[in-house]
């Protein structure tokens, strides 16, 4: 019967043992703002990617030319 809290072939207890040290070596104080900067982290990625995929502002797809810039017209220098 396999253990459905093993991750990766760990077991429970050695899953309690390194939830242990990291308390220990950040303290209980530090953890939640550790969390809160993974948590920032991820959604910034996600946020990345749906940025990359929009057609407006994205990079080109492959086999597809590039865009051409708008060419905005020179104006002339004040004296």
């Amino acid at each position: 019967m396999t253990n459905l809290l093993a991750i990766g072939g760990l077991s429970p207890m050695e899953l309690i043992i390194i939830v242990g040290v990291i308390v220990l070596l950040f303290g209980s104080s530090k953890i939640p703002q550790l969390m809160r900067g993974v948590g920032s982290g991820i959604n910034e990625f996600k946020k990345g990617l749906k940025e990359g995929d929009q057609p407006d502002g994205g990079p080109a797809k492959p086999g597809e030319p590039p865009k051409p810039a708008e060419a905005k017209p020179a104006e002339p220098e004040k004296k």
